[in-house]
């Protein structure tokens, strides 16, 4: 694929293949985020009469699917081709979503099943869909603009989980009633998902990706498989495992701390982390730019420094009251978010960066470590904070003290595993 031809002062976005991407991006998160956090709890609690402890089962099946199955599917979009796979996996959502709430009720022990079925393949959708197009965006705009079009992928994400939210909210808000007895008051979000992963399809397929495979891989290429990726990337393999343990020690606690801690109910949650969504996702194409004068790997050092800055600043609030404050978060979130934003383009660009024949394969390997990380992560944030949270303040600190423990030791092996590259002597 011919890299693109960038005029001094055009940018980046601009360009219409770009854009494309940008919108694929777009589409896809806000539908996933709709789907799978934003509707599919209420849905399944409201609708379907399932438990806590079910639901989170549920949701967790999708987490796991897509980070099982990302290796194998970023092996597959090289060999096969990026574009097939941009075209079916939200083609592939369309099904799950119309699915979850066409599915009947009453079905006893086979309906949580079915449930558990329909999001596996979700996340197996997610898992074809996002080392592809991360892959396609590195083809796209070769080495001096990857790492830009890459935190454009990043702020397509930032915003499309932004988006999700308050949308899904307010659809279920004015239909939810009209299809209450149809298919559940939860229902119209999953509608609008179904909406929007087609939409999804449809870019893609009018973008102008090649039908076949841009680098065709040697007959001694690996399938992908992450065994494979941990003996060949071990390094990548690991720090990306470590990171998105710590990314995933709030995740599922974040919003009953700011209960417990701050006294937010969820919508007073969402209306505090939505600016700055919003703002971060401003804010990633001028950062992209101040990272690509930096290069990949100081790009990341610093991110991560930034990160396990604000992370400290934070934890501090188990241990002295003047830090416990909202002001201390969102001052705090800053440093973190900017951190975000520089270190995971600039990180995914290095690891793009290793074979340019496995793009999609290295890709998929590394998220779906940092998948797997994230589960990790989350399961030991909510066990600590279930088993400490009426015992102190520190107890309920102890997933964000976590979080920073780990970013620091990221940051840690960032140092030894990402070095700044030495001119070769001519």
């Amino acid at each position: 694929m011919a890299e693109l031809q960038v005029q001094p002062n055009q940018a980046l976005w601009r360009i219409p293949s770009v854009l494309r991407l940008l919108v694929v991006a777009l589409l896809a998160e806000t539908a996933f985020a709709a789907l799978n956090l934003s509707s599919m709890p209420y849905y399944l609690r409201v609708d379907r009469g399932f438990g806590e402890k079910l639901i989170g089962v549920v949701i967790a099946s999708f987490l796991l699917s897509e980070a099982i199955f990302k290796g194998r599917m970023g092996h597959l979009a090289d060999k096969l081709g990026c574009k097939k796979f941009l075209i079916l996996a939200p083609c592939l959502s369309v099904g799950t979503s119309l699915l979850t709430v066409l599915l009947p009720k009453g079905l006893g022990a086979a309906e949580p099943l079915l449930m558990i079925g329909l999001r596996v393949i979700d996340g197996v959708s997610a898992a074809m869909l996002w080392p592809a197009l991360f892959a396609a965006m590195s083809d796209r705009a070769g080495d001096e603009h990857r790492q830009q079009g890459l935190s454009l992928l990043n702020s397509c994400y930032f915003l499309g989980i932004a988006l999700a939210f308050p949308v899904a909210g307010v659809f279920n808000q004015i239909f939810g009633s009209l299809l209450r007895k149809v298919s559940g008051e939860y229902s119209p979000s999953i509608y609008l998902a179904a909406l929007l992963f087609g939409a999804c399809a449809l870019v893609a397929w009018k973008s102008d990706l090649p039908e076949k495979a841009v680098h065709v891989e040697t007959e001694e290429s690996s399938p992908g498989s992450l065994i494979d990726a941990f003996r060949r990337i071990p390094k990548f393999m690991v720090m990306g495992l470590v990171t998105f343990i710590g990314m995933g020690f709030p995740m599922t606690i974040i919003q009953l701390f700011a209960k417990d801690q701050f006294d937010l109910s969820q919508a007073q949650f969402g209306l505090f982390i939505m600016p700055g969504a919003i703002a971060m996702g401003i804010a990633s194409a001028p950062i992209a730019k101040m990272g690509n004068r930096l290069g990949t790997e100081k790009s990341v050092h610093l991110g991560l420094g930034l990160c396990a800055a604000g992370l400290c600043l934070i934890a501090l609030g188990a241990f002295f009251a003047p830090f416990r404050t909202l002001f201390v978060a969102g001052l705090a979130g800053l440093p973190v978010g900017v951190g975000f934003l520089l270190a995971i383009p600039a990180w995914y660009a290095s690891v793009s960066e290793i074979d340019c024949k496995r793009r999609g394969t290295n890709l998929g390997a590394v998220m779906a470590a940092q998948g797997l990380g994230a589960i990790v992560g989350a399961m030991l944030g909510s066990t600590l904070y279930e088993a400490f949270k009426d015992e102190s303040v520190i107890g309920r600190y102890s997933p964000l003290i976590g979080m920073a423990i780990t970013v620091i030791v990221a940051f840690g092996m960032s140092l030894f595993i990402l070095r700044p590259r030495v001119p070769e002597k001519s």
